[in-house]
């Protein structure tokens, strides 16, 4: 299959998470990246964020125009979340890629798991 329309595929998969469950694209995403090895391994996570970005906003004004987004509800998690995605981005540089990757797949098992009970 063509490469362009396997990666193509990948991010409609992703998107496809992200609108399904509220988020998540990265867990569909960042294998795919991390198992195609065409990015370094830092380059792998920044790649995930700038797709994983545009596919919430798009998800987002979705829900919103759907009158599934309660605003007042989600203000304090925006701003928490705004504050904590410019930290991490700061801290990104300066974690090893090994700690790094045991993060990742320590916060997905947590979600999983949390998401299960």
């Amino acid at each position: 299959m063509n490469q362009r329309l396997t990666d193509a595929l990948a991010g409609g998969a992703a998107g496809l998470a992200g609108g399904l469950f509220g988020g998540g694209g990265g867990m569909v995403l960042l294998p795919i990246l991390s198992y195609q090895g065409h990015l370094e391994g830092r380059q792998v996570y920044a790649t995930c964020i700038g797709v994983i970005f545009p596919a919430c906003v798009i998800s987002a004004v979705v829900y919103l125009l759907r009158g599934g987004v309660a605003l007042s509800e989600a203000a304090p998690y925006l701003a928490g979340g705004l504050v904590g995605g410019w930290l991490g981005a700061r801290l990104y540089g300066h974690i090893p890629l090994g700690v790094l990757r045991w993060l990742a797949a320590g916060v997905l098992l947590y979600g999983g798991v949390r998401y299960l009970l």
